[in-house]
């Protein structure tokens, strides 16, 4: 059974920092492209960031300089390092497998706000 679980969502400050971490299961992680996505209240559901399977990253616009995308092979766990976060960074939090077929998590709900 395919499992996405994302966790490390949550209440934070403008300026400040959360690390999410989404742990795979049920299939071979290693051999898929890995990515974040994100879905704030009325907007859609928009693209963050993607790791390939050779470790190469791509960044939306709006998140370049402040997010980071990593993936352990090893754990079989995707993260994202989100640095500096804004008002505008509350959403939930997606995360997405791609090879051919793919696969979404359940979410997590990061809330940006004083």
């Amino acid at each position: 059974q395919v499992q996405l679980v994302e966790s490390g969502g949550g209440l934070v400050q403008p300026g400040g920092s959360l690390r999410l971490s989404c742990a795979a299961s049920g299939f071979i992680f290693r051999n898929y492209a890995m990515s974040w996505y994100r879905q704030a209240p009325g907007k859609e559901r928009e693209l963050v960031a993607t790791i390939g399977i050779p470790g190469s990253t791509n960044y939306a616009d709006s998140v370049k300089g402040r997010f980071t995308i990593s993936r352990d092979n090893g754990k079989n766990t995707l993260y994202l390092q989100m640095n500096t976060l804004k008002s505008e960074d509350t959403a939930v939090y997606y995360c997405y497998a791609k090879r051919g077929t793919t696969y979404w998590g359940q979410g997590t709900q990061v809330t940006v706000s004083s």
